[in-house]
């Protein structure tokens, strides 16, 4: 019997751990009175769009401090769903839809900063977010497809917790310290690991299918193929069109 893998803790499952713990009165507050996790996720989700908006205006210190509080919607929607019983398969897929809403909001505001601002203008950087954007993106949709395929895809060098903190703490302590180098390093290094977050999941994909057996269809020279009266070309399988 094979040995079942052990979970290796991460770094950000302390924090959360921690962070748990100090908002526990917050959470057992909107337990008791019912609010709905649906409800936390759009307020969440409303305050990092603006800190988007706070991105792009240049003010990277107040948008960093509006994004640590962002932290809490992110843990107290689960855990209100969960301690109230209200868990279900749409806020499962509502929290991450508007995690996407979230994300491009924030990379979309640092874009226009930089394709705007008179002292850190720099469209290089603008094309990097917009690359971000992209490998963000991929990262959330190769999951999705992976276990659409029963494939368990939650693999890569930067999952999502690790995106929010390095796009929230840093800024509300340096801003744009170092003629905004700090920040831009930030930026490329999320750039850099969410497009290999997206190809490692594309590799674990290609690992986990290459083996399942794909038996051609017949061609259609086949005189079996051609013909559909006869009981081989009944067994035949239907050709199926390629999907998008």
């Amino acid at each position: 019997m094979p040995t079942p893998k052990r979970y290796v803790k991460q770094p950000t499952d302390y924090v959360k751990k921690g962070a748990l713990r100090a908002i526990e009165p917050a959470i057992a507050l909107l337990a008791r009175h019912n609010v709905s996790p649906n409800t936390i996720t759009t307020v969440g989700t409303l305050i990092t769009v603006a800190a988007g908006v706070v991105y792009a205006t240049g003010h990277i210190m107040t948008a960093g401090w509006i994004m640590n509080v962002t932290a809490f919607f992110d843990v107290a929607d689960g855990e209100v769903a969960r301690r109230t019983g209200r868990s279900s398969v749409f806020g499962a897929f509502y929290d991450s839809t508007l995690d996407r809403v979230a994300d491009g909001a924030l990379m979309a505001g640092l874009a226009f900063f930089y394709a705007t601002n008179p002292v850190h203008h720099n469209l290089y950087m603008v094309v990097v977010c917009l690359v971000c954007i992209v490998g963000t993106f991929l990262i959330s949709y190769t999951r999705a497809r992976a276990e659409a395929l029963g494939i368990d895809a939650k693999v890569g060098v930067m999952q999502r917790a690790e995106r929010m903190v390095l796009l929230s703490v840093p800024q509300s302590l340096f801003g744009l310290f170092w003629n905004g180098w700090v920040l831009m390093g930030i930026i490329i290094l999320l750039t850099v690991t969410a497009w290999i977050t997206a190809v490692q999941r594309i590799a674990l994909v290609y690992r986990a299918t290459r083996n399942i057996d794909t038996k051609p269809i017949r061609m259609i020279n086949d005189p079996a193929s051609t013909n559909p009266s006869s009981p081989k070309a009944a067994s035949l399988p239907a050709p199926r069109r390629a999907q998008s």
